[in-house]
């Protein structure tokens, strides 16, 4: 029986060799969420999930999946969880019922009859080999060898990949709608923000190996505000406390705070020459100012 998490994951370290993919990762994804995993290429978005799944070994800390260890019984948790890879490669010979069928054999709880359910409503040819697929299909189709055994938790490592923008909205919106109608835990990581925005509960956003933010969606975009000004001479906006990320546009400064107070809003008036405008970021800017900001670093004098 599963916790109240249906991932948990405490100091999670990894490398290959020398190289640190993973430094004390720790998160907890609540059953039933949909919980979007955020980092640039290179982050190590795909290391965690293949640690999740038991494909690689942890240098230590600890996971788990639906109450089980994948790195001591990785063959349940695979049995378990519906995972879909990106850019999922398949037996490009086979047809879509042969490689169905052959799929069937790996999961106990496989259901024959929400399999067919699913093959009329993705618009699968059965007929048709894998190799002779579109783009589009053949990402249905790896959706359905992932969900086909019933899963309570779904991971999908950037599954839209290669797909135009119209086909990665329809998907998404077809995938959750369908998830989250079963009641079904998604982990879904990838580097495309807007495609994360519009489903995810909560989010975590992993930079260079390292978890630098979590929250629910709705919260982060309540209390992250940004800040523009024209500043006094010798203001120096970047030593504020809360301070993100500050940038300089048109002669003013763009300030992005994570936590704004009457306090901060006072000390950013003090420091400026006329009027400053507040504004509300979308989640995009959001992971920016984490990511590609001055979270962490020094600021240059604004």
């Amino acid at each position: 029986m599963m916790s109240e998490n249906a991932i948990s994951i405490r100091d999670l370290c990894f490398s290959y060799g020398r190289k640190h993919v993973l430094d004390h990762v720790s998160l907890e994804v609540r059953q039933g969420s949909v919980f979007g995993f955020l980092g640039c290429n290179g982050a190590g978005k795909t290391t965690t999930i293949q640690l999740l799944l038991g494909l690689l070994k942890a240098r230590s800390g600890q996971c788990l999946v639906g109450g089980h260890n994948p790195q001591t019984d990785p063959m349940t948790v695979r049995q378990t969880v519906g995972y879909m890879a990106e850019d999922q490669t398949m037996y490009g010979w086979m047809r879509v019922e042969q490689i169905i069928r052959w799929s069937s054999t790996l999961y106990p709880t496989w259901e024959a009859d929400y399999v067919q359910d699913l093959i009329k409503q993705f618009d699968l040819p059965v007929k048709a080999r894998v190799k002779t697929l579109s783009k589009g299909q053949n990402t249905r189709l790896a959706l359905l060898l992932a969900l086909a055994h019933k899963p309570a938790i779904v991971i999908l490592d950037d599954p839209t990949l290669g797909l135009d923008p119209i086909a990665r909205k329809a998907f998404l919106r077809h995938v959750i709608t369908l998830l989250q109608a079963e009641g079904v835990t998604v982990f879904f990581s990838s580097h495309l923000l807007y495609e994360i925005e519009p489903v995810a509960d909560t989010i975590a956003i992993l930079d260079r190996g390292r978890i630098v933010k979590t929250g629910h969606t709705d919260q982060l975009r309540e209390s992250i505000r940004r800040f523009i000004v024209t500043p006094k001479p010798a203001s120096d906006l970047g030593k504020l406390e809360h301070v993100l990320d500050v940038t300089q546009q048109d002669g003013q400064c763009l300030v992005t705070c994570e936590v704004v107070t009457d306090q901060t809003r006072l000390a950013i008036r003090a420091m400026a020459d006329r009027e400053i405008q507040e504004c509300a970021l979308n989640l995009d800017e959001i992971f920016e100012a984490y990511v590609i900001g001055n979270h962490g670093r020094e600021v240059a004098p604004c």
